[in-house]
Formats: structure tokens, C-alpha cells, sequence
């Protein structure tokens, strides 16, 4: 197992590159729980067929955060890169099984070891997490110094045109989890600001076991489209594609950029 830091983790460093870090990666009582409060990871399948698609045997997998998605590849024999910024998280994923597979690297794509991968992806929230437009620019500089000639970049975000932060309410959010040894864990989300192309919102956890209130506030640039496009292609990419997640047809853009 190799666990390697650029500069310093220690402290609320960040899943939001650039920032002080979001609670629910950053604290270890809230990184602690993160899987379990959301086991479906059904959103990963599409990214691990485009490994088999690309044919990758090494992946950069950028805001890795408690390490599902590295995991999952490293079980299909790849070599996987994991790197985050969240010393939390990085915490949990060295408890799991098979992570002795995975270099796991605490810090961001900004400044990461020599590399040359076959493919690098940003799962779930990854890339609207990045909301500092320099911390952007230095992202897609840092993949593409990773991958090697010909390889892809691979990452999804909302269509603004869809208002996703409607839906984030405490009503349809509300849930309460059980969680054996831990106990339940009510939790729930709340908009707190649209400040468009950001958007900001708080989740609320409470814990029944001692009574304890924690709070997440995390914030996500939604950008559009042809302003991905041009970002990329002026970080010296070729945009092969843009498709659709299937677990949410219509509601997000799946980018798919090759170094040349």
C-alpha cells in the first residue's frame, strides 16, 4: 500500500479543490458513514465500461474520495491511481479490502507525481466541485500532463438547463439510515444559495446514538456546455464525445476528451 502527499492534509482540506473542504469528506465521523449513507453506486457502472471500452490498464481516478470507484477497477486488474484531498477519506479507503492495490495519494490533480495513465476520470460531483475557474484550468492541465498520448479524460456534469438544485429540499431529502454499530442517522439536504453558475447547499446529519449535529456545506459550479468545450480544447484536448449518464438520461453530460 502506498500512500504518497502533496504538501499538506491534515485539517478540512477539500473534495471542492481550491477551498476549505466539505464536512462529509473532511470529518472523520462524516467520512466514516459516507458509503453507508449511500451504498447504490450504480452511477460507477458506466465508467468502468469505458475502461473495458478504452481498453485502460491504468486510471487516474481524480477526487477519488473514500475510494469505491478505484477499488472497483483494481478488482478488474488495473492499476489505479487514487488521489484526493480529504485526509478523512483517504482514512477510510485504507481500511477497506484490496486497498494495498491502489496508490492513494493525498492532495488534487494540480499537483500530482509523473504519470502516464490510460485513462483519468472524475466520478459523481468531481468536476462541479471544482468552482475556482483557476482551480479548473489547473485540473484539466494536471490530467492531461497524466495521461499518456491518446489517452482519455472522462467526466460528468449537470446540464444547468435542468435546475437540479430544485429537487434539493429537505422534504424529498429527509431519510433516516440504520447503520449497524453506529446507530440511525437522520439526514437531510437544504439549498442555501443560487448564485448562478454556483450553487450552494447544506446537508444536516444528525446522530440518534449521542445526539450530535454535524453540517456539510458544499457548493458546485454548473457550467454549460459549449464553455466545456472550449476549456478543454484550450488545454490542448480533443472532445471524442459527450453522452448521457444512463441513470439520469437527459439531466447531466458525460465528457469524453483524448489527449492527442
Amino acid at each position: 500500500m502506498t500512500v504518497a502527499k502533496l504538501g499538506s492534509c491534515s485539517g478540512p482540506f477539500l473534495h471542492t479543490f481550491g477551498r476549505m473542504a466539505d464536512d462529509c469528506f473532511a470529518h472523520p465521523r462524516l467520512a466514516a458513514i459516507y458509503d453507508l449513507l449511500d451504498p447504490d453506486r450504480s452511477d460507477l457502472d458506466p465508467y468502468l465500461r469505458m475502461a473495458e471500452e478504452f481498453e485502460a490498464q491504468r486510471v487516474l481516478d481524480i477526487g477519488c474520495g473514500t475510494g469505491v470507484f478505484a477499488l472497483l477497477l483494481a478488482d478488474r486488474g488495473i492499476e489505479v491511481v487514487g488521489v484526493d484531498p480529504a485526509q478523512a477519506s483517504i482514512d477510510v479507503t485504507l481500511t477497506k479490502a484490496g486497498s494495498e492495490r491502489v496508490r492513494w495519494v493525498c492532495g488534487d490533480a494540480t499537483g500530482l507525481p509523473p504519470l502516464q495513465v490510460d485513462l483519468a476520470t472524475m466520478t459523481a460531483n468531481v468536476a462541479q466541485a471544482v468552482t475556482d475557474p483557476q482551480t479548473w484550468q489547473n485540473t484539466l492541465r494536471g490530467a492531461h500532463e497524466a495521461l499518456r498520448p491518446g489517452g482519455h479524460l472522462v467526466f460528468e456534469t449537470r446540464d444547468p438547463a435542468r435546475r437540479a438544485w430544485e429537487e434539493w429540499t429537505r422534504e424529498k431529502s429527509y431519510r433516516v439510515t440504520e447503520i449497524p454499530g453506529i446507530g440511525s442517522i437522520e439526514s437531510s439536504v437544504q439549498l442555501i444559495e443560487v448564485s448562478r453558475p454556483l450553487v450552494t447547499f447544506r446537508w444536516t446529519y444528525r446522530f440518534a446514538a449521542d445526539g450530535q449535529v454535524l453540517t456539510s456545506d458544499s457548493t458546485l459550479r454548473f457550467r454549460e456546455r459549449d464553455e466545456i468545450e472550449r476549456d478543454l480544447d484550450a488545454y490542448g484536448y480533443v472532445v471524442d464525445g459527450v453522452r448521457e449518464a444512463p441513470d439520469r438520461p437527459g439531466r447531466e453530460f458525460v465528457f469524453l476528451a483524448r489527449r492527442p
